[in-house]
């Protein structure tokens, strides 16, 4: 939950130089907390109010570089992923690998971070999944790759142990068709969707969901509703 008092968090978040990356630090700065920002691609070197206040350089496969930058941010935010309409099978591993296992291992990474963490403030993961995790969205690369990410985290979640949830909170933020370069199509603008993940971040609820699609509504609630009852069997089955 994001801190209303003077002593502002920092605040992580990969993808960083797209287009809702960019929507987001300008937002978070504005309202004074301090970004790091995550990218793969080139960075541009001048830091003002609508930059991060810290840029790093990255690339999947060495996310365990990362651990010394990531033991500074309180909530991070995985928001990188490819959408490539390639029907060649390097595409299929680079959106699994960049798209889910990559932003898991980055998961895995900041849980053991919070397992130690000593400070009473609990660390936040924020994990940008979309609507492709059920819905088609006419690319199966990015299809398989979303569900893969989203139910990845539906476990992760359901089968915290008592004494990391109380160090980690994480939210998955599911979203509908936003305008980027990935999508110049999108219906809903960068600015629109980064200051609904602002806003709705403050409530208690797992899941963040911003779409003008009504379904997803209702599907996704359910779907993580059996997920969690599925996730109790087997806490029940282990025992």
């Amino acid at each position: 939950m994001i801190n209303s008092t003077r002593n502002k968090k920092t605040i992580g978040i990969t993808g960083a130089s797209g287009a809702l990356g960019k929507e987001l630090t300008k937002l978070f700065r504005q309202k004074g907390y301090k970004v790091i920002g995550f990218t793969h691609g080139k960075t541009d070197s001048k830091i003002n109010l609508e930059s991060p206040n810290e840029w790093i350089k990255w690339e999947c496969g060495k996310e365990s570089t990362l651990k010394k930058h990531l033991k500074k941010i309180d909530i991070l935010i995985l928001n990188h992923g490819i959408y490539n309409l390639s029907r060649e099978n390097s595409n299929y591993e680079n959106s699994i690998e960049i798209n889910a296992l990559s932003k898991f291992k980055l998961l895995n990474l900041f849980e053991d971070i919070a397992r130690t963490n000593e400070s009473l403030i609990k660390k936040e993961i924020w994990i940008n999944t979309s609507e492709a995790e059920i819905f088609p969205a006419l690319n199966p690369s990015y299809e398989i790759s979303k569900s893969l990410i989203g139910q990845l985290v539906s476990f992760k979640k359901n089968l915290l142990d008592k004494d990391t949830k109380k160090k980690l909170i994480i939210k998955k933020i599911i979203l509908g068709p936003f305008k980027s370069e990935l999508n110049p199509i999108g219906i809903m603008s960068p600015k629109f969707v980064s200051k609904k993940i602002y806003d709705l971040t403050n409530s208690k609820s797992y899941l963040i969901i911003i779409t003008p699609n009504p379904l997803t509504y209702l599907i996704f609630p359910l779907k993580e509703f059996f997920n969690f009852l599925y996730c109790q069997i087997i806490y029940k089955y282990k025992s």
